[in-house]
Protein backbone atom coordinates (compact mmCIF):
# COMPACT_ATOMS: atom_id res chain seq x y z
CA UNK A 1 0.00 0.00 0.00
CA UNK A 2 1.42 3.52 -0.84
CA UNK A 3 0.75 5.57 1.93
CA UNK A 4 -1.02 9.36 1.31
CA UNK A 5 0.93 12.19 0.92
CA UNK A 6 -0.73 13.81 4.48
CA UNK A 7 -1.16 11.44 7.21
CA UNK A 8 -3.79 12.88 10.16
CA UNK A 9 -3.21 10.31 13.13
CA UNK A 10 -6.38 10.51 15.34
CA UNK A 11 -6.13 9.31 19.16
CA UNK A 12 -9.02 8.16 21.07
CA UNK A 13 -9.38 11.51 23.23
CA UNK A 14 -9.32 13.35 20.24
CA UNK A 15 -11.57 11.59 18.51
CA UNK A 16 -14.04 11.53 21.58
CA UNK A 17 -13.18 15.48 21.71
CA UNK A 18 -14.22 15.99 18.04
CA UNK A 19 -17.68 13.89 18.30
CA UNK A 20 -18.26 15.83 21.37
CA UNK A 21 -17.89 18.85 19.68
CA UNK A 22 -19.92 17.37 16.63
CA UNK A 23 -22.65 16.91 19.72
CA UNK A 24 -22.55 20.31 20.71
CA UNK A 25 -22.71 21.99 17.14
CA UNK A 26 -25.83 19.30 16.35
CA UNK A 27 -27.35 20.42 19.92
CA UNK A 28 -27.71 24.29 19.25
CA UNK A 29 -30.27 23.08 16.21
CA UNK A 30 -32.99 21.40 18.39
CA UNK A 31 -34.04 18.16 20.28
CA UNK A 32 -36.60 17.03 18.04
CA UNK A 33 -34.19 14.19 16.82
CA UNK A 34 -36.47 10.85 16.54
CA UNK A 35 -33.04 8.65 15.12
CA UNK A 36 -29.86 8.28 14.75
CA UNK A 37 -28.99 6.76 11.71
CA UNK A 38 -25.38 5.87 11.88
CA UNK A 39 -23.32 4.47 8.33
CA UNK A 40 -21.38 1.93 9.20
CA UNK A 41 -18.77 1.00 10.57
CA UNK A 42 -16.99 4.54 10.96
CA UNK A 43 -20.35 6.39 12.22
CA UNK A 44 -20.54 3.49 15.06
CA UNK A 45 -18.32 5.13 17.30
CA UNK A 46 -19.47 9.36 16.83
CA UNK A 47 -23.21 7.84 16.62
CA UNK A 48 -22.37 6.15 20.48
CA UNK A 49 -21.06 9.59 21.95
CA UNK A 50 -23.30 11.96 20.01
CA UNK A 51 -26.62 9.55 21.02
CA UNK A 52 -25.50 10.06 24.56
CA UNK A 53 -24.67 13.59 24.38
CA UNK A 54 -27.99 14.79 22.97
CA UNK A 55 -29.86 11.86 24.79
CA UNK A 56 -31.35 10.25 21.67
CA UNK A 57 -31.88 6.69 22.65
CA UNK A 58 -33.04 5.03 18.80
CA UNK A 59 -29.91 4.36 16.82
CA UNK A 60 -30.03 2.54 13.52
CA UNK A 61 -27.20 1.56 10.76
CA UNK A 62 -26.87 1.60 7.25
CA UNK A 63 -24.76 -0.79 6.68
CA UNK A 64 -22.29 0.25 3.00
CA UNK A 65 -18.96 -1.41 2.06
CA UNK A 66 -16.88 0.77 -0.06
CA UNK A 67 -13.49 1.05 1.36
CA UNK A 68 -12.17 -2.67 0.03
CA UNK A 69 -8.18 -2.21 0.26
CA UNK A 70 -7.64 0.83 2.70
CA UNK A 71 -6.02 2.59 -0.37
CA UNK A 72 -7.89 3.28 -2.85
CA UNK A 73 -11.97 3.47 -2.87
CA UNK A 74 -14.22 0.97 -4.45
CA UNK A 75 -17.59 0.16 -5.52
CA UNK A 76 -20.24 0.83 -2.86
CA UNK A 77 -22.60 -2.13 -1.73
CA UNK A 78 -24.94 -1.32 0.52
CA UNK A 79 -24.89 -4.62 2.82
CA UNK A 80 -28.10 -3.87 5.39
CA UNK A 81 -31.03 -0.88 4.48
CA UNK A 82 -32.16 1.57 7.09
CA UNK A 83 -35.24 0.34 8.51
CA UNK A 84 -38.83 1.68 6.54
CA UNK A 85 -39.99 3.64 9.53
CA UNK A 86 -37.22 5.66 9.61
CA UNK A 87 -37.31 5.97 5.74
CA UNK A 88 -40.87 7.72 5.89
CA UNK A 89 -41.27 11.32 5.42
CA UNK A 90 -37.39 11.30 3.55
CA UNK A 91 -35.71 11.10 6.84
CA UNK A 92 -37.05 14.20 8.65
CA UNK A 93 -35.64 14.55 12.01
CA UNK A 94 -33.43 11.82 11.57
CA UNK A 95 -29.72 12.09 12.52
CA UNK A 96 -27.31 10.35 10.19
CA UNK A 97 -23.65 10.12 11.41
CA UNK A 98 -20.31 9.00 9.87
CA UNK A 99 -16.43 9.55 10.55
CA UNK A 100 -15.81 11.20 7.70
CA UNK A 101 -17.13 11.69 4.41
CA UNK A 102 -14.20 11.77 1.91
CA UNK A 103 -15.27 11.70 -1.99
CA UNK A 104 -19.32 11.47 -1.10
CA UNK A 105 -20.09 8.07 -2.95
CA UNK A 106 -21.43 6.71 0.55
CA UNK A 107 -22.67 10.01 1.84
CA UNK A 108 -24.41 11.13 -1.61
CA UNK A 109 -25.93 6.98 -1.65
CA UNK A 110 -27.24 7.71 2.05
CA UNK A 111 -28.40 11.40 1.35
CA UNK A 112 -30.38 9.78 -1.27
CA UNK A 113 -32.22 7.44 0.72
CA UNK A 114 -32.85 10.16 3.37
CA UNK A 115 -33.20 13.39 1.87
CA UNK A 116 -34.58 15.41 4.37
CA UNK A 117 -32.13 13.97 7.60
CA UNK A 118 -29.55 15.96 8.69
CA UNK A 119 -26.08 14.77 8.02
CA UNK A 120 -23.10 14.89 10.34
CA UNK A 121 -20.02 13.71 10.16
CA UNK A 122 -16.61 14.00 12.54
CA UNK A 123 -14.19 15.34 9.63
CA UNK A 124 -14.77 15.83 5.96
CA UNK A 125 -13.12 16.90 2.65
CA UNK A 126 -13.73 19.01 -0.46
CA UNK A 127 -15.20 16.48 -2.16
CA UNK A 128 -17.76 15.04 0.34
CA UNK A 129 -18.14 18.31 2.21
CA UNK A 130 -21.36 19.92 0.16
CA UNK A 131 -23.25 16.28 1.18
CA UNK A 132 -22.96 17.24 5.12
CA UNK A 133 -25.15 19.76 6.75
CA UNK A 134 -22.40 19.60 9.60
CA UNK A 135 -18.94 18.64 10.60
CA UNK A 136 -16.30 19.37 13.02
CA UNK A 137 -13.06 19.47 10.93
CA UNK A 138 -12.04 19.68 7.59
CA UNK A 139 -8.59 18.19 5.90
CA UNK A 140 -7.65 18.18 2.38
CA UNK A 141 -8.53 15.36 -0.12
CA UNK A 142 -4.52 14.08 -0.04
CA UNK A 143 -4.83 13.52 3.69
CA UNK A 144 -5.44 10.02 5.10
CA UNK A 145 -7.15 9.79 8.01
CA UNK A 146 -6.01 7.15 10.64
CA UNK A 147 -8.47 6.55 13.05
CA UNK A 148 -7.84 5.24 16.73
CA UNK A 149 -9.77 1.87 15.96
CA UNK A 150 -7.04 1.17 12.95
CA UNK A 151 -3.86 2.28 14.77
CA UNK A 152 -1.26 0.72 17.38
CA UNK A 153 1.74 2.32 18.66
CA UNK A 154 4.40 2.64 16.65
CA UNK A 155 7.30 4.92 16.02
CA UNK A 156 6.59 7.74 13.70
CA UNK A 157 9.26 9.50 12.28
CA UNK A 158 9.09 13.54 12.37
CA UNK A 159 7.31 15.61 9.51
CA UNK A 160 10.24 17.74 8.79
CA UNK A 161 11.94 14.46 7.79
CA UNK A 162 9.71 13.31 5.00
CA UNK A 163 10.07 16.74 3.23
CA UNK A 164 14.09 16.86 3.96
CA UNK A 165 15.73 16.69 0.35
Amino acid sequence: MSLPEKAFPVSWDQFHRDARALAWRIAGMGNGWKAIVCITRGGLVPAAIISRELGIRVIETVCVASYHDYSKQGEIEVLKEVHAELLANDGENVLIVDDLTDTGKTAGLVRAMLPKAHFATVYAKPKGRPLVDTFVTEVSQDTWIYFPWDLGFSYQEPIAKDHAG
